[in-house]
C-alpha cells in the first residue's frame, strides 16, 4: 500500500524509505488530520534542502540517477551488490534519494507558480 501526495505536485512516497512528513524537510508548513497539507513558497529554502540532499548523496547522486533510470524496478540488494555497499548504507542513500526527487518537484513547481501547495497522506 503506497502513501501519495497530491496538489500542485503529484506522486507517490517511496515505500519503507520515505516519510509522509518528509516536506517539512524543504520548509514547508504541515497542516494536519488524516493528510498533511504543505505549503511553501520559499524557493531559497526549498533550494538549502536540495543541496544538503545533494551533499549527503555525494559519488553516489550520478550512479543513483543512472541506475534508476535503466531500472524500472529495484531491491535493496540489488544496490548494494552493484555499489558495493552495507543495507544501512542503501537505505541512508534512498532516504536522501527519494527526499531529493521530492524537493525537485517543490522547487519546479515554485519556480513555476510561486508557490507549492499539496496534500499527503499521512
Amino acid at each position: 500500500m503506497g502513501r501519495y501526495y497530491s496538489g500542485d505536485i503529484e506522486g507517490k512516497f517511496w515505500f519503507g524509505v520515505q516519510n509522509s512528513d518528509d516536506g517539512k524537510f524543504f520548509g514547508c508548513e504541515e497542516n494536519e488530520p488524516n493528510e498533511i497539507s504543505y505549503y511553501t513558497d520559499d524557493l531559497e529554502e526549498v533550494e538549502i534542502g536540495i543541496k544538503k540532499c545533494k551533499k549527503e548523496l555525494k559519488g553516489f547522486l550520478t550512479k543513483l540517477d543512472k541506475f534508476f533510470n535503466e531500472h524500472n524496478s529495484y531491491n535493496d540488494e540489488m544496490l548494494m551488490k552493484k555499489f558495493d555497499i552495507t543495507e544501512k548504507k542503501t537505505k541512508q542513500l534512498l532516504t536522501w534519494y527519494a527526499r531529493l526527487q521530492l524537493g525537485k518537484k517543490i522547487y519546479k513547481c515554485v519556480k513555476k507558480e510561486g508557490y507549492c501547495e499539496f496534500d499527503a497522506e499521512s
